[in-house]
């Protein structure tokens, strides 16, 4: 946990946000990442996806298992569903989403949009062509040699 929150503050003093993680594996660093969303305009270059996809680079495979995640705050709600598609075994924290919060990393936002109907929500979510959409998802039923993730 010290190497990210060392990380976060030198991603601070370099014009980054305030977030950094790493992936360890058997007590081994595979991975750090740092919040790169300003340096590469990329809303999704949060420190855990960047470091994610570095670790997983590493291991050469799409799930984090048998790893540990630390990151310097409790990860956003993006952030948190692709640690949850990654599969990691734990992840440790330094600050609380509150203390992003406090900051201007505020997320409650996104939870209470995530509890609205799909029009109710500030950006619209807007339903087409289900039934044609509904083909993809009967391929991958099918498919004998699928890599289920």
């Amino acid at each position: 946990m010290a190497r990210a929150i060392e990380l976060s503050i030198a991603n601070v003093d370099a014009g980054g946000g305030p977030f950094a993680a790493l992936v360890v594996k058997d007590g081994e660093v595979i991975a750090e990442g740092t919040n790169r969303v300003t340096a590469t305009n990329d809303p999704t270059a949060h420190a855990e996806v960047v470091a994610i996809r570095e670790a997983c680079r590493e291991l050469g495979t799409f799930q984090l298992d048998g790893c540990d995640v630390y990151t310097s705050c409790e990860p956003c709600p993006m952030c948190l569903g692709a640690l949850y598609w990654a599969r990691p075994a734990r992840i440790f924290f330094g600050n609380t989403a509150t203390d992003a919060a406090a900051v201007g990393f505020d997320d409650s936002d996104i939870y209470a949009q995530l509890r609205l109907p799909h029009r109710e929500r500030r950006i619209p979510m807007i339903q087409l062509m289900r039934d044609e959409a509904q083909a993809a998802f009967r391929a991958w039923r099918d498919k004998g040699d699928k890599v289920s993730y």
